[in-house]
Parts: C-alpha cells; structure tokens; sequence
C-alpha cells in the first residue's frame, strides 16, 4: 500500500527503464525471458550512459541498483545463469 511519502506501485518513476524492466519481470514465457531481460538491461545500461553526465540522480541510481540486483535473481533462478556473486566469495 503506498503512503504519501511513497509512490503506487503501479507508478512508473524512471520510463527511460522501467517499462522493459516490468515487462522482464511479468513474462511468463521462458523462450521470450531472455529476450526481456536483454533489453531491460539493455535500457538500464543506456539510461546510466545518459546520467553519467550529471550527479542529480540518486533516487534513480538506487532504483537501478535494486533492479540489477533482481535481474540477476531473475537471470540465476529461472534462466539457469551461474550465480557470479557465489563463484567470486568461492576463489
């Protein structure tokens, strides 16, 4: 539920990104998720391009940090990517 001082979750904050990344999250289909999850960290990545000519953007920042992080959940778990946190803790 969200209170003043937060937003709806059904609020997109950061358009530039959120839009593919909601899509990433929602799909069901494991032959499309690959696809989904490339081109959520596709916007993502050309979005930190776009800010790293200004330091004004630190809600966004932590935003896209949150978001990595559950890509990598997403990518790990049902996309059957290594867990690259684990492999580094592990050498």
């Amino acid at each position: 539920m969200a209170t003043e001082d937060s937003p709806s979750p059904n609020i997109i904050l950061y358009p530039h990104w959120q839009n593919e990344y909601a899509a990433a999250l929602v799909e069901l289909d494991r032959q499309k998720l690959p696809e989904r999850v490339a081109a959520s960290e596709a916007a993502i990545f050309n979005r930190l391009h776009q800010m790293s000519q200004s330091s004004d953007h630190e809600a966004e920042r932590l935003a896209i940090e949150d978001a990595l992080a559950a890509l990598r959940v997403l990518k790990r778990d049902e996309l059957g990517f290594p867990d690259w946190e684990k492999s580094s803790r592990e050498k």
